[in-house]
């Protein structure tokens, strides 16, 4: 057997292993394809043989239990990683296992795993290497474990807690306020708490997540612009931050993102309704190395907002999904500003013109991917065939809509309406009516 057999028995993938070689040799053990064949009942025994395991990706399994986990951690001490997203029996009872064995893990991905207060604390406190940590999807998380993951888990470089709607602005770091002296007089009464949740204590933190550079806190409808203010100040050099779903957040918040300024990369706030064009004005003026923002769903954003985000010299990808007080001269801007510009989703932007998508995709030579599903022109004749295919769960009104262009199609799309602006102009010079085409063809009748 050579070095290179040998290499590739260590990782196996979406299978499991057959010889008691491969069970001696293998060190990284990936099921990711939940159509593979691979049931719990087969995954449980491997983790008894297999002792040499350093990652572990069961996200394939979905069945996959506590036995299962806790066979692993007691038969493998070095396990550095472990991917169990989306194994909704596993519980807590195999994660304080892991936990008890102390293996030295260096990513953790949970999302899904529905876990208490006390399995989460003792993640945070037990594994002082981690520096991806994903706990997506924890309707019973609150604010007392995850205040452990700020104030143990010092090496975390991504941390994600989306759609966790028990967290609050509790379960993130304090702002920094500077004592004000107050003005004489009767002091208003303090807040009446309404649970004991309400009652911790600001988190206040003698470090700084220095490094941190991805943070996603999508969906936890509670979080407020102080909540926000206190992670920038805890993270300053945070790339990648998710907003989106926090209906609470106001441009206070994106003034407090602002201050990320260079280090700022990618930006998600769909779904926050009271972000102005204010804030974005901010957001645009400090962080100039945005390449990716997404302001789905934000409705009171208009053209201003769209002007300031073309004056970013790196933005590639933009979602405008939903933003209905766009119009026509917001593309035309886009288009002749921002030449880096390669993904662009405007759908339900029912302002916009098929005239200003024609500009957008002759002048935009970086665009590869253009959604505009529900723009009345984008209905046009003959416009639908260079669409990608619908997904196969939309209802068929959907369907009739659904306009998403990729790679040769976006230029096929700009050939089609070059033709037919071509061919309006030989109808007008010859005093024709226009008739639109579906197809290739010159003839104007």
């Amino acid at each position: 057997m050579n070095r290179a057999d040998v290499e590739d028995m260590k990782r196996i993938v979406d299978r499991l292993p057959q010889t008691e070689s491969e069970r001696r040799i293998v060190r990284h053990l990936v099921i990711r394809d939940p159509n593979c064949g691979v049931s719990d009942e087969w995954v449980a025994p491997e983790m008894i043989f297999c002792r040499q395991l350093e990652s572990v990706v069961l996200s394939g399994v979905t069945d996959t239990s506590d036995k299962t986990i806790v066979h692993l951690a007691r038969e493998n001490s070095n396990i550095q990683g472990l991917d169990l997203t989306g194994c909704k029996y596993v519980t807590d009872v195999s994660i304080m296992e892991l936990v008890a064995k102390t293996p030295p893990l260096q990513w953790l991905q949970l999302s899904g795993v529905v876990l208490t207060d006390a399995s989460v604390s003792a993640i945070a406190k037990t594994f002082p290497r981690l520096v991806e940590l994903e706990l997506n999807d924890q309707p019973l998380m609150t604010a007392v474990s995850v205040r452990d993951i700020w104030s143990y888990s010092r090496k975390l470089r991504t941390l994600t807690l989306a759609r966790s709607p028990q967290l609050t602005d509790s379960a993130l770091p304090s702002p920094i306020k500077t004592l004000t002296p107050q003005p004489s007089g009767e002091k208003p009464l303090p807040a009446r708490p309404h649970t004991w949740l309400d009652q911790l204590p600001p988190l206040i933190l003698c470090h700084t997540a220095i490094d941190l550079r991805v943070l996603d806190l999508s969906h936890c409808p509670k979080l407020t612009d102080v909540g926000v203010e206190g992670i920038v100040a805890h993270a300053p050099l945070l790339r990648s931050l998710a907003l989106a779903g926090c209906p609470n957040l106001t441009d206070k918040a994106v003034e407090s993102i602002s201050k990320l300024g260079l280090h700022l990369g990618n930006l998600t706030l769909a779904h926050c309704p009271r972000i102005t064009d204010n804030g974005i004005v901010s957001l645009a003026r400090s962080c100039t190395e945005l390449r990716s923002v997404d302001l789905a769903f934000c409705r009171q954003l208009t053209d201003m907002a769209v002007f300031e985000l073309a004056s970013l010299e790196r933005i590639h990808r933009l979602v405008l999904v939903r933003v209905p007080k766009l119009t026509d001269n917001a593309i035309y801007f886009l288009a002749d500003h921002t030449s880096s510009l390669e993904r662009l989703h405007l759908s339900y932007c029912d302002r916009i013109t098929l005239k200003s998508l024609h500009h957008l995709v002759r002048t935009c030579k970086r665009l590869v991917h253009l959604t505009a599903t529900g723009v009345p022109g984008a209905r046009r004749t003959g416009v639908g065939r260079f669409s990608d295919p619908p997904p196969a769960d939309l209802d068929p009104d959907q369907k009739s809509v659904f306009r998403a262009f990729s790679g040769p199609n976006v230029a096929a799309l700009c050939k089609f309406l070059d033709k037919e602006k071509l061919r309006r102009e030989q109808a007008e010079a010859q005093n024709i009516p226009f008739i639109a085409r579906s197809d290739d063809s010159m003839d104007l009748y």
